[in-house]
């Protein structure tokens, strides 16, 4: 296993700076091979591209922790029921993979190189398959959109409920959202903001950046109403709370990252009696800090719960100046609590370096790899 994650690791090295033509080659490749999945795929298909490079380096990263690595596909192969992908696409994937990654890499691929990707990709192809197999929930939910509030002109908070089966749910685990709507076949991942509950209602934080008004993100902002329906696939992650810890709880959010660490803390408001449980949320300017106040009633109601908030580019804010990937290294150490960590990808990745600098251990840190590495 160690050596094919190696060689992983070093065939990816050739082709990482060249994502749009090795999608470009993987989806003619694949269409060629089977005309029909084309209907499978959004019109659009950007964000697709994004999403499969995503995975193909996660699981690259990840094959040389065997736990992390078998958790993921799985919940990858119970997602990609959502595209209507049966056992036999998976062979026709692999060969316009496979394809894909010769061509783009050129001669610097190796014989090697080839066989570690078709070993690699049969045990993720397996376990996708086994994922995919072993779930009995629907391959999604309809949702009907309860409530929509903005925050500003990019944000939005809005809570659905997902009709008929129960869809279950970890606090701190996301889910992939499509709006048939506007966007059919067209999916973006967002984390459940909030902790399962009995009326099967989901919150979503969706903050679509300058221009995005045409994707999923914009769709939800800019364009969805209470009574419109959604589709909603299984959840996924790994960002859960440990039953059998009895660590404090630090808790690092970024912007719209703050609904993990919301249903993370609303689920320790049910079960916690000993631990302390410290916030940092972050964002540029106040006015992004939308979840505050309610942050603040779960503080005046749980002394064990401090909240601490932090802006990077407004030097007149009365709380903490600066990246919240800094600032919450001036509270540590860290080295005895369960860590978690939300935000953007280059957040997740500065605060994960200032924690590794403060000596915490990395199994006590908790994230989400997928778009974080």
């Amino acid at each position: 296993m160690e050596n094919v994650a190696r060689l992983l690791k070093e065939s990816w090295a050739l082709v990482e700076e060249h994502g749009d033509r090795l999608c470009g080659h993987f989806y003619a490749r694949l269409f060629l091979l089977d005309p029909e999945l084309r209907k499978l795929f959004p019109v659009q298909m950007n964000g697709q591209r994004d999403r499969l490079l995503e995975a193909i380096v996660t699981a690259a990263q990840t094959m040389d922790d065997p736990e992390t690595f078998d958790d993921y596909l799985r919940g990858l192969g119970r997602d990609h029921r959502k595209y209507q992908v049966t056992a036999e696409h998976y062979e026709t994937l692999g060969v316009a993979l496979l394809d894909g990654l010769r061509s783009v890499a050129g001669d610097g691929w190796n014989l090697e190189y080839d066989q570690a990707w078709r070993d690699a990709y049969a045990g993720i192809s397996e376990r996708m398959r086994a994922g995919a197999e072993a779930d009995r929930n629907p391959p999604f939910w309809h949702a009907e959109v309860l409530t929509h509030e903005r925050h500003g002109p990019d944000t939005a908070v809005l809570t659905v409920r997902a009709l008929s089966d129960p869809l279950p749910w970890q606090a701190g685990q996301y889910v992939s959202v499509e709006v048939p709507r506007h966007l059919p076949r067209t999916w973006r991942t967002y984390s459940v903001a909030n902790a399962p509950n009995e009326e099967n209602v989901l919150e979503f934080h969706v903050r679509t950046p300058d221009g995005g008004a045409g994707w999923v993100s914009g769709a939800l902002v800019r364009r969805t109403r209470p009574g419109d329906l959604l589709r909603v696939a299984a959840p996924m992650g790994s960002m859960t709370l440990d039953p059998d810890s009895t660590r404090d709880v630090l808790c690092v959010a970024g912007g719209v990252g703050l609904a993990p660490i919301k249903a993370l803390v609303e689920e320790l408001t049910r079960v916690n009696r000993t631990r302390w449980v410290h916030v940092f949320y972050g964002a540029r300017h106040p006015g992004e800090l939308y979840g505050l106040p309610g942050l603040a009633e779960l503080v005046a109601t749980h002394p064990w719960l401090s909240v601490t908030p932090a802006c990077s580019d407004d030097p007149d804010f009365a709380g903490e100046i600066g990246d919240v990937s800094e600032v919450v290294t001036r509270y540590g150490p860290w080295t005895t609590h369960d860590c978690y960590v939300s935000g953007s990808a280059a957040m997740v990745r500065a605060t994960l370096r200032a924690l590794a600098a403060d000596d915490v251990p990395p199994d006590q840190i908790r994230y989400d790899t997928f778009g974080a590495l």
